[in-house]
């Protein structure tokens, strides 16, 4: 996972306040996520410029490590309180047996060596900690869409109009995305001894619709566009 925020910090920050019915449905799912698995000690890998972290600890749930590998974003997640590690997940030296909690809140989405982070964050977890892996699914509606978007790099087409959301995502982060499917990320995380697994989804409403108003999360992967993946070490 490179650095491919940086220069789009405040852009990152100014897309979730003009999307806040999609920036709180995205919420409570990851809120629902973390709340089914004990988060004493935790890690956000990716953690951005903290603004998830800020409205979880509204939430109850204090999150007070973050890796980023975005020097613009680390800056601003320090100065809302996290202490953030400025790297990445596969080459990242984390202390073993050391989380109770490790999640990725769309950052699986930049990481071209999925496995490789996995084992990193399966030798930093406590036993029977949590990973909890969050992002939007190459096969979900968004994945779709994002998906022809990169390909064309741009969503200025005429396949494109009634379809989008009312301010899609910044298409410069989207050309960058190394997106799977939710089986595939599961097999993966199988495969290096996770067990166990549970899954949370919301975003379940067209592109179009999907800041119309609030989604509550559910349990399940088959409809949603924003999936939460929870599995035990």
């Amino acid at each position: 996972m490179k650095a491919k925020f940086d220069g789009y910090a405040n852009k990152y920050d100014e897309w979730f306040m003009e999307n806040e019915n999609m920036y709180l449905t995205e919420l409570s799912v990851v809120e629902m996520a973390l709340k089914s698995v004990n988060t004493e000690k935790s890690l956000s890998v990716g953690c951005g410029s903290g603004l998830f972290e800020v409205s979880l600890k509204d939430r109850g749930i204090t999150i007070t490590d973050g890796l980023e590998p975005s020097e613009d974003m680390a800056k601003i997640a320090e100065k809302r309180g996290l202490n953030v590690i400025v790297g990445i997940i596969e080459d990242a030296k984390l202390e073993d047996e050391y989380y109770d909690c490790i999640y990725l809140n769309g950052s699986s989405t930049y990481i071209e060596d999925l496995e490789s982070a996995y084992k990193t964050v399966y030798k930093a977890l406590k036993p029977s900690g949590h990973i909890v892996v969050i992002d939007v699914p190459k096969e979900s509606p968004f994945g779709i869409l994002y998906q022809f978007a990169s390909h064309a790099k741009t969503f200025d087409l005429p396949n494109f109009e009634g379809i989008l959301p009312k301010s899609p995502y910044p298409i410069e982060l989207i050309t960058s995305t190394v997106m799977t499917t939710t089986p595939e990320k599961r097999d993966i995380l199988e495969n290096i001894g996770f067990k166990d697994f549970k899954y949370y989804q919301t975003l379940t409403t067209d592109p179009a619709y999907s800041d119309d108003y609030v989604e509550e999360a559910v349990e399940g992967y088959d409809k949603g566009s924003y999936i939460a993946i929870v599995a035990e070490k």
